[in-house]
C-alpha cells in the first residue's frame, strides 16, 4: 500500500497496525517478541531498552539499499570487483565510480581478504557493521591521552588548546590525538567520555553542559573631559601591526561593590591585572592603571581602549600621567574590545560571579595572570602570550 503512494497512517489502519509500527516498517525494521532488528543488525530489546552488544547478520536487502551518497554502495563495489579482476588501475576506477582514487585505495586495503581478495559483499558486511555508534572513545582506550588531557583541565586549559596542543607536543604520536569535542563531550556526557566528573568545573562555563551566550549590555556615561572615539584611533592599533596597544576594563565582584581591572595587550595578548583594594572610582582606577602600566617599556604604551564605563571618568589625569592616549568604544558596542571582553570571560573561571573581589591580594592577581599567559592561544599559533611578549622583548632591545 505505501508503495501504492497510500498515507502511512491510512495504510497502518487498513491492516491493523499503530503508526509506530508503520514507521518502523518504512524503515526496514521487523518485530520479533520484544526485539526491533533494524536494517543494519542492531537488536533493541525495547522493553529494556539497551541495545544489544551481539548484533543479527545484515539482511541482503539491508545490505543493498544505499544510505547515504558518501558511503561507498554494494553496487559500486561490485564494479571495484569487476574491474580491479580486469586490473584496471586504481585512478580508472575511481573515474568510473566518480570517487576519489584515495577512496578506491582505502577501501580495497581496509576491506579486502588476504586470501581471496576483494569480494564484495563481505566488504559491504563489514562496512555496515563499522557504522553503529557509539564506540569506544579515545579517551577511554588512551591511558596516556586521558592523563594529559586531565593534567591540563587542571589548570583550566580549554579543550581546543589541549587538541592543538597535542599536535606540537607530540607530532610523531598519532596516538595523541583528541578533538576539543570530544573532549567536551567526554565533561557533558558522563559515562560515555572518559574523563573525571569534578574537572567540569574546569571549563570556563563551570557548567557541565551547553547554554547559548548572552552579552549585558554596556554602560553609558559621559565625561567632563572631552572623549577620543574610536573611530580616531589610527590604523595600526586597529590591525595590530604594531605592539604597545592596550584594551581595558573592570570585572566586578557581588553586588559590584568590588572590582578587578584586566588589561591585555592587543598583539600578544598578554594579561595584566590592576588591584583595585579599596573601591573602583574614577580616582582610584586611574592610580591603578598609572602604577601598571607605567612601569612598561616605553615602545608598549602606545594607546588604551576602554568602554565609556564611569570609571574611566579621569582619563585626561592618566594620559597626562603616563603618555598613553585613551581611545574610547561607542555606546553598547563591547565587541569594539573584544580581545578585552575575551580575557574577563577567561578570568571569570578565577573569579565567578558574585565573588567579593577584595579577598585578593596582588600576589593572587599576579598567579592568575601568570596562568593565562602560559596558555596556548588559537590566534598566536598556538603559542602563549609570555613566549610572544618575550619575543617581542628579546627583538626590540
Amino acid at each position: 500500500m505505501r508503495a501504492g503512494g497510500t498515507p502511512r497512517r491510512e495504510a497502518a489502519r487498513s491492516v491493523g497496525v499503530s503508526i509506530r509500527t508503520a514507521q518502523d516498517w518504512d524503515k526496514g525494521i521487523r518485530h520479533s517478541g520484544n526485539r526491533r532488528i533494524h536494517p543494519d543488525g542492531r537488536v533493541i530489546e525495547y522493553t529494556r531498552g539497551v541495545t544489544s552488544t551481539s548484533r543479527a547478520a545484515p539482511s541482503l536487502a539491508a545490505l543493498a539499499k544505499p544510505i547515504d551518497p558518501r558511503y561507498l554502495s554494494l553496487p559500486e563495489r561490485e564494479t571495484i570487483r569487476d574491474m580491479a579482476a580486469a586490473n584496471a588501475s586504481l585512478r580508472a576506477i575511481a573515474a568510473v565510480l566518480g570517487r576519489s582514487p584515495s577512496t578506491i585505495s582505502r577501501e580495497i586495503s581496509r576491506n579486502g581478504a588476504p586470501d581471496r581478495g576483494y569480494q564484495p559483499y563481505a566488504a559491504h558486511r563489514a562496512a555496515v557493521a563499522r557504522r553503529p555508534r557509539p564506540k569506544q572513545r579515545r579517551l577511554v582506550t588512551e591511558p596516556r591521552l586521558r592523563a594529559y588531557a586531565e593534567k591540563k583541565l587542571a589548570v583550566r586549559w580549554s579543550p581546543e588548546q589541549i587538541s592543538n596542543s597535542l599536535i606540537k607536543e607530540f607530532p610523531d604520536d598519532p596516538e595523541m590525538r583528541v578533538s576539543q569535542e570530544t573532549i567536551y563531550q567526554a565533561l557533558y556526557l558522563q559515562g560515555r567520555g572518559g574523563l573525571r566528573r569534578e574537572l567540569v568545573t574546569a571549563l570556563r562555563t563551570g557548567r557541565a553542559r551547553r547554554k547559548p551566550q548572552h552579552t549585558g549590555e554596556a554602560r553609558r556615561s559621559r565625561f567632563v573631559d572631552p572623549m577620543v572615539m574610536i573611530a580616531d584611533r589610527p590604523p595600526e592599533v586597529e590591525d595590530r601591526a604594531v605592539p604597545g596597544h592596550w584594551e581595558g576594563d573592570l570585572i566586578t565582584g557581588a553586588f559590584n561593590q568590588t572590582a578587578i581591572g584586566t588589561l591585555v595587550e592587543r598583539t600578544t595578548r598578554y594579561v595584566m591585572l590592576v588591584h583595585l583594594p579599596v573601591d573602583h572610582t574614577a580616582e582610584a582606577v586611574r592610580d591603578g592603571l598609572v602604577t601598571s602600566m607605567g612601569a612598561l617599556p616605553e615602545h608598549l604604551r602606545g594607546s588604551l581602549t576602554w568602554d565609556q564605563g564611569a570609571e574611566m571618568a579621569a582619563h585626561r589625569s592618566f594620559s597626562i600621567a603616563t603618555d598613553i592616549d585613551v581611545f574610547f568604544c561607542d555606546p553598547a558596542s563591547p565587541w569594539q574590545r573584544g580581545t578585552n571582553e575575551n580575557t574577563n570571560g577567561l578570568l571569570r573561571q578565577y573569579f565567578p560571579k558574585g565573588t567579593d573581589l577584595s579577598l585578593y591580594g596582588p600576589e593572587d592577581l599576579e598567579h592568575v595572570a601568570q596562568e593565562l599567559n602560559g596558555r596556548p592561544r588559537k590566534t598566536l599559533g598556538w603559542d602563549t602570550p609570555a613566549e610572544r611578549l618575550r619575543d617581542l622583548l628579546l627583538t626590540t632591545t
